[in-house]
């Protein structure tokens, strides 16, 4: 893991190259200030101040330093990710931005000095780090360990199904606990089939060094409110007997991601000490095919004794969280929230970039939405559209696992997921993609995180 630490330190004074930052506004008068020699060197370099992430060299008296101009969307108010291009190319060297606080703009610089190149043969070659000074002490361990669980949520995506399935993602949770001085448990085999029977079923045809298990961690003070975090722990998707396209086979090895997510919140909580008594649920299988697989039509009895009808082996990621909230709900939490990558719909309706959200809570979904627009990572509300539950329906078993025809596929799903919810309960389900197709300064294609830092934002609001 990158040491994040290293790289964003107090100023005290110490020497640094200077970064300015400048917009399409502002970039015209602060021009003016500057010597002659250097607008001659910007109009050289075709720096007009407007092109995000743009930037450029202005060499010092003697040669040996240089200071740097960057183009920014808004100098007054910098995103995550404004400085993240430079983080990623500028020389190796200490830096401090001469006209703003970093902010949450060293959230960027941060990760985009962060590289997943565990099966590089020959890794990139080391430059050095970019450090960030910053007059802000009280930010420098906040946005450290955001750095922290955005890397971790991003690596175990980005990690190949074949060396991360259930135990592999057991022992990330185990190797947490073991830091965080928390309580885990881990039910599989029989115990697995008798109260955690759809877990069970999802996970059976895998091979048993792949066995399904469902993993609880809790952590904090027993009479603090209690929270529980639950993540899809799919580790590969075949789609089962309904098995997927190749294409649509290709990225499965992400349909873990709600379970990175969960762990990553996780650790963001017990990094801040909230003031909260934190139950992680996590089942984690592998949906394979071998004669065991469970069938299209097979009825399948849930913890919470609802009869689920399978209508699609590849709506499995709903079976296996039902089974987690009727868990979780058993506790009492005063609030529920799950990340899952559930449904293509999803990505159809809102795009990658979007976590579909949905809540029964009318509160907590506008908490949830503030935080997300104050932190930069955007969640967009979609229904839980009560007139859509009949599409649920089943002939012969309480409800079906999906719906015929393919409509309002996010909403179904999030409205099956709703009949294992506690009544009364604050519930949020996130319908995240954890992937990035195309990089972006500071956000390599491959895994991410996506609605983490906007749900965490809001229970820290809630509970600091």
């Amino acid at each position: 893991m990158t040491d994040f630490a290293a790289l964003l330190q107090l100023d005290r004074g110490q020497p640094a190259r200077t970064i300015h930052l400048v917009d399409a506004n502002s970039f015209g008068e602060w021009a003016k200030r500057r010597p002659p020699a250097e607008r001659a060197l910007l109009e050289a370099q075709q720096f007009d101040g407007k092109t995000g992430y743009a930037h450029a060299l202005l060499p010092q008296p003697g040669g040996a330093e240089f200071e740097v101009v960057a183009a920014v969307a808004d100098a007054q108010a910098l995103s995550p990710w404004c400085l993240a291009k430079l983080g990623e190319t500028l020389a190796a060297g200490t830096y401090r931005l001469a006209e703003a606080q970093v902010g949450q703009a060293a959230l960027g610089w941060l990760l985009g000095q962060h590289r997943f190149e565990r099966y590089k043969s020959k890794p990139a070659a080391e430059r050095g780090g970019r450090v960030l000074l910053t007059s802000e002490p009280g930010r420098i361990e906040e946005v450290v360990r955001l750095a922290e669980a955005t890397a971790l949520v991003r690596d175990l995506v980005d990690t190949p199904a074949g060396d991360l399935g259930p135990s592999e993602l057991e022992q990330a949770v185990r190797d947490a606990a073991r830091d965080w001085n928390a309580r885990i448990e881990v039910t599989a085999g029989d115990a697995l089939e008798r109260g955690f029977p759809m877990v069970a079923a999802v996970g059976r045809a895998a091979v048993p060094a792949r066995a399904p298990r469902i993993i609880e961690l809790e952590w904090g003070r027993p009479e603090h409110p209690r929270v529980a975090v639950i993540g899809k722990g799919v580790c590969f998707d075949s789609g089962g007997l309904d098995l997927k396209p190749a294409s649509g086979m290709r990225l499965m090895k992400k349909d873990m991601g709600g379970a990175a997510h969960a762990l990553a919140l996780a650790q963001l909580i017990v990094g801040a000490r909230l003031p909260v008594r934190l139950h992680l649920l996590i089942p984690a299988v592998e949906n394979a095919v071998s004669g065991g697989a469970f069938r299209p039509g097979d009825i399948l009895r849930s913890r919470a004794g609802i009869t689920v009808e399978i209508d699609n082996t590849d709506a499995e990621g709903r079976l296996i969280l039902a089974d987690a909230l009727t868990r979780a709900g058993e506790d009492k939490p005063e609030l529920i929230v799950d990340f899952a990558t559930l449904t293509g719909a999803a990505r159809v309706a809102l795009g990658p970039d979007l976590p579909a959200l949905f809540a029964n809570d009318h509160a907590f979904a506008d908490q949830l939405l503030a935080s997300a627009k104050d932190v930069s990572d955007p969640l967009w509300r979609m229904p839980l559209w009560d007139g859509y539950d009949e599409m649920l329906k089943s002939d012969i078993a309480d409800c079906a696992n999906s719906a015929e025809g393919g409509m309002a596929g996010a909403v179904t799903a999030a409205l099956f997921l709703r009949r294992f919810v506690p009544a009364g309960t604050p519930w949020a389900h996130l319908d995240t993609f954890a992937w990035r197709l195309a990089a972006k300064p500071g956000r390599p294609k491959g895994g991410e995180a996506l609605g983490l830092r906007a749900v965490f934002a809001a229970l820290a609001a809630r509970y600091t």
